[in-house]
């Protein structure tokens, strides 16, 4: 493990691969190739849409790309987890919805995943104008690095004359008209109307009941954070809301609390006023605390800090809780559930280790991977639509309203969907985003990836679907004010619009199979196997040694009994595993950290200077053969 970053080339420069795929997005219809980004600093960013780390990622480098526009050249590699995510159709819309401006390859097999050896999302990888490859990282936070990194390499390659300025080959697609763009959700309003999380136009809208008519804007339109009144505010990406109770909102002066995604932030909002206010978040987006990190274990509910002085991370969807006197917060970035007491202010982290997995149990020690959407039930208790692992789970709530277990009604685990209705343990989802409570207890989920509304049955524990055919459905709500038999309003974020779907009376059942994320597997030899994980911290960074080794590496394994020797948590990036020859295949889950700290080598941390966690999941499937590696080398932060 170095510290050094200031030589960019190892002894063996090795030579980027080509870059192959289906085809090209934001390039006008050209194709693009190496010789033609040669002279370029060339940024490699393996991406797919439902991942939140990836579009963290694509937001960290839109300043890098402004700054450097005129040499460096971003490419979006899109290598999907999911099924539909190798839908090219359904690539264009989130591409346009994320408002990407560079161009992107359409990688559906894992062409050039493979030819990079990525293994996780997201991996950038930097090619040097000459087309080498000098740095290779997984994971999000690391463009401080590349900013100095980019630097380095525009001095080195201005003076060899290798550089070429210049504009790059990014063409912007035509622009969508519409009132509404790309809705990530809605909330009834107890007038009857609903207000709609206008996600694509950044900014809240009104619809009437008939579900067309605008009858009120909150928000400028454009991409931004500002309070104020309605047509001044500014909003980026919201995607959930709840509304509050009437006594609560006349207290603090809004009805409205509102998840205001890449914000990173709380936001109220006053519908009567149209005025918006920021309740919590200083819009720098959380990691994981890096001190509690290096504790295998360390949890605590109070994050005791004001909540406007509060880092919080992607909230996705927000619901107000009577029972507990607080909201609940899908905190999607750091894969946790937070709380939020209006009345008080308090920020609270209520479950979730902040590790990306399926675990149920105690609110300290569950998983959970970017949980999308919330609902309450009749007896108090948190539904979850939890997207990463195509899930339907639940928060079990005590007395005093704090967690008192976690449980799941649907899913498997990270990389298991698939489109099967029946008995929950066999039953399987694709990336759902949203959840309602039905009159008879049952849960509506917006079964995102599938196009789907799914029905699933507490009392009987079985999944069946109640609509197909949708544009990629995020939220579903019963309208209460439709008389008779229940009625649906699902939002179509790929159809820009929401639409009325009655509740059949019956419920059909759909098996088209269950599936795995299919990446590529890693041939294994047997018995004992080397992992090491290279990082190495920017420049004008130092590892963070005042507490011991800031290096951990925690390691599990699918089915558990793959691994013989090596499993569990504990400091350093490399460890040696035993194989259980009678396992064929599996998967390693591997989670490695690292903390580092702004100084310079051979000097002390300064007191208050910035520190920052490096974190990253892998999940490797891997095939045990005669004659396979005995290693594995992964990068967290890798510099050549």
């Amino acid at each position: 493990m170095s510290e050094n970053t200031t030589t960019l080339r190892s002894a063996v420069r090795v030579r980027a691969s080509e870059l192959t795929g289906r085809g090209w997005l934001n390039t006008g219809d050209k194709s693009l190739d190496l010789e033609s980004l040669r002279g370029k600093i060339v940024l490699l960013d393996f991406w797919t849409f439902c991942c939140i780390n990836c579009l963290h990622v694509l937001d960290e480098l839109r300043p890098l790309e402004e700054e450097y526009k005129d040499v460096l050249v971003t490419v979006g590699v899109h290598s999907p987890k999911f099924e539909h995510e190798a839908d090219p159709v359904a690539l264009a819309h989130a591409v346009e919805r994320y408002e990407i401006h560079h161009p992107v390859l359409d990688d559906p097999e894992l062409e050039t995943w493979q030819a990079y050896t990525a293994r996780a999302w997201p991996t950038l990888v930097v090619l040097d104008p000459e087309g080498y490859i000098v740095a290779h990282l997984s994971g999000e936070g690391h463009v401080a690095g590349l900013k100095s990194l980019v630097a380095e390499l525009v001095a080195e390659h201005e003076a060899k004359g290798t550089l070429h300025r210049g504009d790059g080959p990014y063409v912007a697609p035509p622009a969508r008209e519409g009132d509404l763009r790309f809705p990530g959700s809605a909330i009834a309003l107890p007038d009857g109307r609903f207000l709609v999380l206008d996600t694509g136009h950044h900014r809240l809208v009104v619809l009437g009941n008939d579900l067309t008519t605008v009858e009120q804007v909150i928000g400028e339109g454009a991409k931004g954070f500002a309070d104020g009144a309605a047509d001044v505010a500014r909003f980026d990406e919201p995607q959930g809301a709840t509304v509050l109770p009437a006594e609560l909102a006349a207290k603090v002066g809004y009805d409205v609390l509102v998840a205001d995604t890449v914000n990173h932030r709380l936001r109220g909002v006053n519908l009567a006023s149209g005025e918006v206010t920021t309740v919590a978040g200083n819009g720098v987006q959380r990691l994981l605390d890096a001190e509690n990190a290096r504790v295998a274990g360390a949890w605590t509910r109070t994050l005791g800090t004001p909540a406007l002085e509060t880092s919080l991370s992607s909230p996705w969807d927000v619901v107000y809780s009577e029972k507990a006197g607080r909201a609940f917060v899908a905190m999607a970035g750091t894969h946790q559930i937070f709380g939020f007491d209006p009345a008080t202010g308090e920020v609270t982290l209520e479950a979730g280790s902040g590790i990306e997995g399926l675990l149920d149990g105690s609110a300290a020690e569950s998983m959970f991977a970017q949980t999308s959407g919330l609902a309450l039930d009749a007896n108090g208790d948190v539904w979850l639509a939890d997207s990463e692992t195509s899930s339907l789970r639940v928060l079990r709530l005590a007395e005093d309203g704090t967690v008192a277990s976690v449980e799941t009604g649907v899913g498997v685990g990270l990389y298991d969907f698939g489109f099967r209705d029946g008995e929950a343990p066999d039953a399987r989802l694709q990336h759902p985003l949203g959840v309602a409570v039905l009159p008879d207890g049952s849960l509506a989920l917006a079964d995102t990836y599938n196009g789907a509304v799914r029905r699933y049955d507490p009392a009987t524990k079985t999944v069946g679907t109640l609509a197909r055919g949708l544009a990629e459905p995020s939220e579903v709500l019963v309208d209460a004010t439709v008389e008779g038999d229940p009625v649906l309003v699902v939002v179509e974020t790929n159809g820009h619009q929401l639409v009325r779907i009655p509740l059949p009376h019956e419920v059909a059942v759909v098996d088209e199979g269950a599936s795995q994320s299919q990446r590529p597997r890693t041939s294994v030899a047997p018995g004992a196997h080397e992992i090491t994980v290279r990082f190495s911290a920017p420049a004008g960074q130092k590892l963070d040694e005042r507490w011991g080794d800031p290096t951990q590496l925690k390691i599990s394994s699918s089915p558990e009994e793959l691994l013989l020797e090596g499993a569990g948590t504990s400091q350093g990036l490399t460890r040696t595993l035993v194989l259980n020859p009678e396992i064929t295949e599996g998967v390693l889950h591997i989670t490695a950290r690292a903390a580092s700290c702004d100084g310079e080598k051979g000097q002390p941390i300064p007191d208050h200077a910035a520190c920052h966690l490096y974190q990253q999941d892998w999940g490797i499937p891997v095939l045990q053969v005669e004659g396979g590696e005995d290693r594995l080398d992964l990068d967290l932060r890798g510099v050549n």
